[in-house]
């Protein structure tokens, strides 16, 4: 049986700090896979009890239990270690990380994120919608507030069933408890920029 990781670190003086790491690093990597904390228990086959405890710093997780879930995230155990003082507060055009959320079946846009994690109390979103792109069979609800603004194209955004066009320089804002789903009727392609507080993911 593997021994807890503070023990094989011998409790030194940058255990706790280290745990928060792992923590943090743990929860932003599950919600830019879209798990929830079920979802991922199941997939590492880790209590949901104990992931919880790690994201929040306070688990004494074995390193095999890290192995588990750094597998189940499909990242190199090392990434579970990375300190959040070199993220970068540039988001740079090429390194946007993919986010994987609002697929409408045949036609899928692409979501990107524009802030450097989800760890902040927004998170902004870069939007390319092709057209026929439709969610209106998976209307979203949660709690929040959100602003979109479109860049291209235009886009339809329904809010509890009222429809909203949105043309190129339009915005709009709405509390994200209201059921809201979006469509491009074409021809052109969507571009926008969304945000939303607090983070969905």
């Amino acid at each position: 049986m593997t021994a807890p990781l503070a023990e094989q670190l011998n409790e030194g003086p940058n255990t706790e700090a280290l745990m928060a790491t792992v923590g943090l690093q743990l929860r932003t990597l599950r919600k830019l896979r879209g798990l929830t904390l079920e979802g991922l228990a199941h997939k590492a086959d880790v209590s949901i009890g104990l992931i919880s405890q790690i994201e929040r710093g306070r688990g004494n997780p074995s390193f095999n239990t890290l192995v588990q879930l750094a597998h189940a995230l499909d990242v190199p155990i090392g990434r579970l270690f990375h300190t959040a003082m070199v993220t970068s507060p540039v988001v740079r055009a090429h390194e946007r990380r993919v986010l994987d959320m609002h697929s409408s079946g045949d036609v899928d846009a692409l979501h990107a994120l524009l802030t450097p994690n989800l760890d902040g109390a927004l998170e902004a979103i870069w939007v390319e919608a092709p057209a026929g792109y439709d969610t209106t069979e998976t209307p979203f609800s949660h709690p929040g507030e959100e602003f979109g603004l479109v860049l291209e194209g235009r886009h339809e955004v329904y809010l509890d069933g009222t429809r909203y066009v949105l043309e190129a320089g339009d915005s709009i804002t709405y509390a994200s408890t209201t059921p809201h789903w979006y469509r491009n009727p074409g021809p052109d392609p969507v571009k926008a920029i969304w945000i939303i507080t607090p983070p969905t993911f």
